[in-house]
């Protein structure tokens, strides 16, 4: 498993019965987790008085309660900085298990010693997306949501990486892929997060299964001659490392020269010592 285990400002202070506890900078909150199938004994203060708790709906979805959180603060990782609120379906707007891949990206990105262009699709708040930049790349950032993209030129600004070669592009990720196979450009690198579930512009359903697969082909024909790496997050139960894996390996591996590898990605418990699983990501890369 690849354990983002080097954050200062965030950590998994306990999970049991469903729920996380979690510090994010000065606050801790607790979130629920349907993987925390355990019952364990809830030890401490901050299980009874955490700053605020998201409540599960029976129904689906749910709501958060506040005791004493402000309504936006940070948190840094290294030398970026996020900012944070909370808002619907229990996030807060970064995924802090990201920071293992963020720290490979960076890694591979600094060690090639040349330019390098990346496309990061579904990207969220952007934090691969400031990592890749921190690291020297220029990065083409696209997301489906404005509030998204502005709340990542936010953390871009927070980062001191506002005047970095980025893209900030409002779009749908698909349709963008197609365009961009059409204008014949070309990355070095590609970073997919695409959501288990979604809609597209008319209407129409995306469900990860069904199309990740052609969605990488398709990017596949967006790597340029000499590519650096193709990193795939899951966050999908029926897409297993192995599943990433293979993907890859019918795809960028077949074209070029290459390394295929695949894992869970995980947290620290801090009680337990344990490591909760968080999804799982699949790596193409040329070393």
């Amino acid at each position: 498993m690849w354990v983002a285990d080097s954050w200062k400002d965030f950590e998994i202070l306990d999970a049991s019965e469903g729920e996380r506890l979690e510090r994010w900078g000065s606050y801790t909150l607790v979130r629920p987790d349907p993987q925390v199938i355990w019952q364990t004994e809830r030890r401490g203060p901050s299980w009874s008085h955490p700053n605020a708790h998201y409540h599960r709906s029976s129904k689906g979805g749910g709501e958060w309660e506040f005791y004493d959180l402000p309504g936006q603060w940070s948190i840094r990782y290294r030398s970026l900085t996020f900012n944070l609120k909370p808002f619907s379906f229990k996030h807060t707007g970064v995924f802090p298990e990201q920071a293992v891949n963020w720290d490979w990206m960076s890694g591979l990105i600094k060690a090639s010693q040349r330019p390098v262009r990346v496309l990061n699709l579904f990207a969220y708040t952007g934090g691969a997306t400031l990592a890749c930049a921190g690291a020297g790349a220029s990065v083409t950032h696209v997301d489906a949501s404005k509030g998204m993209v502005s709340w990542a030129k936010e953390n871009a600004l927070s980062s001191g990486l506002s005047e970095a070669p980025v893209r900030w592009l409002v779009d749908d990720c698909l349709k963008f892929v197609e365009r961009e196979i059409r204008r014949g450009n070309h990355y070095e690198a590609v970073i997919m997060d695409p959501p288990s579930y979604g809609r597209g512009p008319r209407g129409e359903i995306w469900k990860l299964e069904d199309s990740v697969f052609s969605l990488i082909e398709r990017c596949t024909l967006l790597l340029s001659e000499d590519p650096l790496f193709f990193l795939i997050n899951s966050y999908t139960t029926g897409l297993q490392p192995a599943v990433l894996s293979y993907m890859l390996g019918l795809t960028a591996a077949k074209k070029y020269d290459g390394v295929v590898e695949a894992d869970e990605i995980g947290l620290p418990v801090t009680e337990t010592g344990f490591v909760l699983p968080c999804g799982a990501s699949g790596r193409f890369f040329r070393k």
